[in-house]
């Protein structure tokens, strides 16, 4: 994560991370937190997903596509219909011409292929703050 800069992001950003594999999620975290988010809820599931997001109403969102129980593209058009000001990412190894149609169409900021670097995530997020 060399490179990065330190506190470039406002304290008090709050994110969700929606992976099934809890490398992706640690990884993305720590990412985040040396931006400066200041908390990083994980679920590695879309139930547990669509429940965090209710309750603690994210700004920043990185969503896979593929989880063991709901589509990511589903959950991206619950969130959408809740709350059109958080900013969501779809993420997924495969990156598919359908996966990035549906993701954009379903309001996703962007579409993050795995693996992404530190630079990637950084690129995305510091734009909209």
């Amino acid at each position: 994560m060399q490179g990065l800069e330190q506190g470039t992001i406002p304290t008090g950003l709050t994110a969700l991370v929606v992976d099934d594999t809890l490398a992706s999620r640690h990884y993305l975290k720590q990412i985040l937190q040396s931006l400066g988010v200041s908390v990083v809820h994980e679920a590695a599931d879309g139930a547990s997903a669509e429940a965090l997001f209710l309750q603690q109403h994210p700004q920043l969102v990185f969503l896979d596509i593929q989880l063991p129980d709901i589509n990511g593209k589903v959950l991206l058009q619950r969130f959408r219909r809740v709350d059109q000001q958080s900013h969501i990412f779809m993420v997924s190894a495969y990156s598919s011409v359908d996966n990035l149609k549906a993701a954009v169409a379903g309001g996703a900021k962007a579409f993050v292929v795995k693996p992404f670097s530190a630079e990637r995530i950084y690129s995305l997020v510091q734009p909209l703050l």
